[in-house]
């Protein structure tokens, strides 16, 4: 009856958060990101048809009926719902027994309400795509039994080294995402698009100020402002990032401070959360600053990629803190010289790490061995390094496998393409910590929200930065609370 209750209570939640998720929640919204979007699409199923084959035999074979495994993506953009479509039909054609179909929605918790309510009707598909913040709500997901709808794909993969031919890549994982996914000891799910935060810097504008070098930390930045501001022919603000609790989230990290209890949720459940810390203060306090000096451009949106990106684009300032996942954009389109650097830091605090953004591959529990080997495969096969550093190629996305980053450096991407190695760089530079790794926390995405609001309330009506987050550390407390009275167990 509890897991019944709970399977309940969790589908109601992801109704009433769905609305609530936005990209990356951690990834930008100028390559239609599809976690950016708000509202709740009718999902498009793209199915990829395998390529028949003809059995060369004395009589005619009856067809083999193929073994369907859906894969439900919450990409809708040409790009990279293209990539999955591509990756997809190579498969069905090495593997001419599996069928995968890719079918694309508006958001992650698009994709996730519509595979519990699938759950609940018996006919659930392989594989989802699900984003970071929310990885302990994927964890604590239940059926009507009580039963994990989830399987760990550690356990799934059982020490095997191929699966249907194709190598396992999972010892490869870079380690910021291996560390991040590894709950228990047993890595969940699969990363796919994982990024972190950098600073975009327009250097041609820089060095107009006399700025040679990308800023590094905060009081750099506030030198760079200080001295762009003072052009003649001066921006209308010096730098921007989107409000977005992600990168509070990753200045906690590069401060050491926590988000929330039992080591961000990494040595037990979370039960409180940390928002009046001394790492959220200073971070408040410098960004209100900037804001008040007229350094930093808030465009008036939460959670505003595209506003943020298009004032970097247009020259209206000169820095952008932003997702590395629209590396290629920026290299692609920016008509000045675009310098990517690593985000900026307070100088005053030992540098410990930023950490991950963006969404892996979860695979459903139950399915028979033959289709969930074939899940397995496929899974292993998109992140082979080939695939790895394609993907990255085409979006800025780290690629995810060490194997795929070296076979990079041995073709010379990164000698073409400097910028691309940045955000790799950054991650294998934080130290393996709790405030690093990031946090497992329940409704997540709600205490997200909290924390933009408040920013909002702080740079848009001057409140008091202590007082505006006592009152949003007693709301957040509420709903982890609330949650954990449920799940905790």
């Amino acid at each position: 009856m509890k897991g019944l209750l709970k399977y309940l209570v969790l589908l109601a939640v992801v109704m009433l958060v769905a609305a609530a998720c936005s990209s990356d929640d951690s990834d930008s919204g100028t390559d239609t990101t599809a976690a950016a979007t708000e509202t709740t699409a009718a999902a498009t199923e793209t199915t990829v048809a395998a390529t028949e084959t003809t059995a060369a035999t004395a009589t005619t074979a009856a067809p083999t009926e193929k073994i369907d495994i859906d894969f439900w993506v919450a990409f809708s953009d040409e790009s990279r719902l293209g990539f999955a479509n591509d990756r997809a039909a190579e498969f069905n054609e090495g593997h001419p027994e599996y069928n995968v179909r890719v079918t694309s929605f508006a958001s992650y918790n698009d994709v996730f309400d519509a595979a519990i309510l699938a759950v609940d009707s018996g006919e659930p598909p392989g594989l989802i795509h699900f984003f970071e913040a929310a990885t302990r709500q994927a964890l604590d997901a239940v059926d009507g039994d009580g039963n994990p709808i989830f399987k760990s794909v550690t356990d799934a993969i059982a020490g095997r080294t191929e699966i249907l031919g194709e190598p396992v890549v999972l010892d490869s994982v870079v380690d910021a995402a291996r560390n991040y996914y590894t709950v228990d000891g047993s890595f969940y799910s699969m990363p796919w698009n994982t990024s972190t935060t950098v600073m975009f810097n327009n250097m041609d504008m820089l060095n107009e100020a006399g700025i040679t070098e990308p800023p590094a930390t905060w009081a750099d930045v506030e030198t760079a402002c200080a001295a762009v501001m003072a052009l003649d022919d001066a921006p209308s603000g010096c730098i921007t990032w989107p409000n977005h609790s992600w990168f509070v989230e990753q200045t906690l990290g590069q401060q050491g401070e926590l988000l929330a209890s039992a080591d961000n949720g990494r040595t037990g459940r979370a039960t409180e959360v940390f928002l009046e810390s001394d790492g959220m203060m200073n971070y408040l306090e410098w960004w209100k600053s900037l804001n008040d000096a007229g350094y930093y451009t808030y465009t008036g949106l939460q959670r505003d990629w595209d506003g943020t990106s298009n004032a970097y684009l247009a020259e209206e300032v000169a820095m952008l803190v932003y997702s590395s996942s629209d590396t290629t954009f920026f290299d692609d389109n920016a008509e000045f010289t675009n310098v990517a650097s690593f985000m900026p830091y307070d100088g005053d605090v030992d540098y410990v790490g930023n950490l991950i953004g963006g969404a892996t591959i979860w695979m459903l529990d139950g399915m028979e061995t033959t289709t969930e080997d074939g899940a397995l495969a496929f899974l292993n096969f998109f992140s082979n390094p080939a695939n790895a550093a394609a993907w990255h190629q085409l979006t800025g996305y780290i690629p995810i496998t060490q194997d795929a980053v070296d076979l990079l450096e041995s073709e010379g991407w990164y000698d073409e393409s400097p910028n691309s190695k940045v955000a790799s760089d950054q991650l294998a530079a934080a130290k393996n910590t709790p405030a690093s790794l990031g946090a497992l926390l329940g409704n997540f995405v709600g205490i997200r929200d909290v924390i933009t609001l408040a920013i909002e309330d702080i740079l848009v009506n001057d409140l008091d930065v202590a007082t505006r987050m006592a009152d949003a550390q007693a709301e957040a407390q509420k709903s982890l609370s609330e949650y954990e009275l449920l799940f905790g167990g």
